[in-house]
């Protein structure tokens, strides 16, 4: 209890979630300028919304498991039912279907935005986080998929990730989805199957819970003849670290088509890092023509641990290009006037406004990886011929 009898409030962030100081931030900030520059070199647009949406919206097309189980909803002050968005597919869309007839296709899209899901906090996931989105809408054939698996690999390649470091695993959820057809596998039986190939590499018994699903333990018998011309293609694009599994389906209804996950192939972090896939029919629940479209998102706290994993991650490096320290008190006044000036031609200054001693002020400088100082004193005003120290 404090002096006044209150609670003492914790420091804590809230559970799930990160503070980001100086040195987080430099990384999450390369890990944003890795994304967007290179989905811009693609040709991608930058795009953005609020993480405010209606929960009919998810309800609608993500999954009734992720809304009930998985997302921030309340209700607003108006009575509606509102969620803090737990993905940003579902808003794209709803962002393309209101300006259909004035959009120019096919689309080339990304966004990195704040998404939200209430699920228990471990390695790499959280119940907040940062993610690329990158889509396509107006190509209904392969040479969409050929692009945006193109534009995932070039994203880690950009990162400094070889080949060996990660693998690209692509399915089809068309294929499944047949092959469920054929053994009467339909409705909710057919979501719970689904649900549980997702997370087959993840139980132990899987078996057993498919039993309780469908009656028998469930075997993948299925084969895509698209795979290989998807692999095909990409190879000879120098993509080579494609494989065809038929355990991908990825976790949401609305793929139709093509899905895909890339793996770290670290023992230490062996894991799905990100994916994404073929989405055709996500327009119909807005009572627009269905645009054909593709797309996948990728998450700063996987690709940090990725970055980490496999000695990636950058060094940090200072904002600030100089600083001025000052032999006492009464040389700041000039020290702003002469940092003024330097601004003026693009530098980034820092000056002292402290009474702390010389060697303290240049310590602290070097301790935030300030690579430049210049120091005044009596001599330098008079002069105005300044030392620049490199640190």
């Amino acid at each position: 209890m404090t002096m006044l009898g209150k609670k003492k409030l914790s420091t804590k962030s809230y559970k799930g979630t990160r503070d980001f100081y100086p040195e987080e931030k430099y990384i999450q900030n390369y890990i944003f300028d890795v994304m967007g520059n290179t989905a811009e070199s693609f040709g991608y647009s930058e795009y953005s919304s609020s993480i405010l949406e209606s929960t009919e919206l998810y309800k609608a097309k993500t999954g009734e498991e992720i809304v009930n189980e998985q997302t921030y909803t309340f209700e607003d002050r108006g009575g509606r039912s509102i969620t803090l968005r737990p993905e940003m597919t579902p808003s794209i869309a709803r962002m393309v279907a209101e300006k259909k007839r004035e959009l120019l296709f096919p689309l080339r899209w990304y966004s990195i935005p704040n998404v939200f899901r209430y699920e228990r906090p471990q390695r790499g996931r959280l119940r907040e986080h940062w993610q690329l989105n990158a889509d396509i809408f107006g190509v209904a054939g392969i040479e969409a998929e050929i692009e945006i698996i193109s534009l995932a690999y070039h994203i880690m390649n950009n990162f400094g990730a070889k080949d060996e470091d990660f693998e690209m695993r692509i399915n089809s959820r068309e294929s499944i989805l047949a092959e469920f057809d054929k053994r009467g596998i339909e409705g909710d039986r057919a979501k719970q199957l689904l649900a549980l190939i997702d997370k087959k590499d993840k139980i132990d018994n899987f078996e057993d819970e498919s039993k309780k699903i469908i009656g028998e333990v469930f075997e993948l018998d299925t084969h895509w003849d698209g795979a290989e011309t998807l692999k095909s293609a990409l190879s000879a694009l120098g993509i080579k670290n494609v494989s065809y599994n038929p355990n991908i389906v990825r976790g949401f209804d609305y793929y139709t088509g093509m899905v895909f996950e890339v793996f770290d192939t670290s023992p230490e972090n062996n894991r799905s890092l990100f994916g994404g896939g073929r989405y055709d029919n996500l327009l119909d629940i807005f009572g627009v023509p269905n645009i054909p479209a593709v797309g996948f998102g990728m998450g700063d706290v996987t690709m940090r641990d990725f970055l980490e994993t496999h000695n990636l991650l950058p060094e940090y490096a200072s904002p600030t290009d100089l600083f001025i320290c000052t032999t006492d008190k009464e040389k700041i006044s000039f020290a702003q006037t002469l940092a003024q000036k330097l601004r003026q031609k693009g530098i980034a200054v820092a000056v002292n406004l402290t009474d702390k001693k010389v060697g303290d002020q240049i310590s602290l400088a070097d301790k935030r990886f300030i690579p430049f100082i210049v120091c005044v004193g009596e001599e330098e005003i008079t002069k105005k011929k300044f030392t620049i120290k490199n640190l």
